[in-house]
């Protein structure tokens, strides 16, 4: 008869579980506060706009579908002011459709940001055009031909 001994994990800070060295014991999964995803949510967007992105969940061990999945929560208001340790689900009709105005109103004002910008530069190229054509009409005027 052998004594079986209890198989203990531990986890740390970040919510990586050590699994033990026996490859019968499957290592259990990470969860995440509500805290952690937005933290990890900051972060990556950050990555983002360096390029950074990919880098960022290798180096984290997380996969682009949590953060998808992490994105359509916060947007739907299910992450903020959770306490550590709550439930926090899948949005309901009327949240995922809040999430769903929500980026597409994203979206209209960057469109909006980049129309305006495209204004302003057909603006200022539109002055200095003017601008050429009235020197270059006073240089002509003196002179004969």
């Amino acid at each position: 008869m052998s004594i079986v001994s209890p198989v203990v994990l531990a986890a740390t800070d970040d919510g990586v579980v050590n699994a033990p060295s026996n490859p019968d014991v499957p290592a259990r999964r990470r969860s995440f506060t509500p805290a952690q995803k937005l933290k990890y949510l900051s972060e990556y967007e950050t990555a983002c706009e360096t390029g950074q992105g990919g880098a960022f969940l290798r180096r984290e061990g997380l996969y682009s579908s949590l953060i998808s999945e992490w994105r359509k929560q916060r947007d739907a208001g299910l992450l903020e002011g959770k306490r550590p340790g709550a439930a926090v689900g899948r949005p309901n009709a009327a949240q995922a459709e809040n999430a769903r105005l929500k980026a597409q109103l994203r979206r209209a004002e960057k469109e909006r940001d980049t129309a305006e910008a495209a204004l302003e530069i057909m603006g200022k190229l539109h002055a200095l055009l003017e601008q050429i054509s009235e020197s270059a009409d006073t240089e002509k005027r003196p002179g004969t031909r």
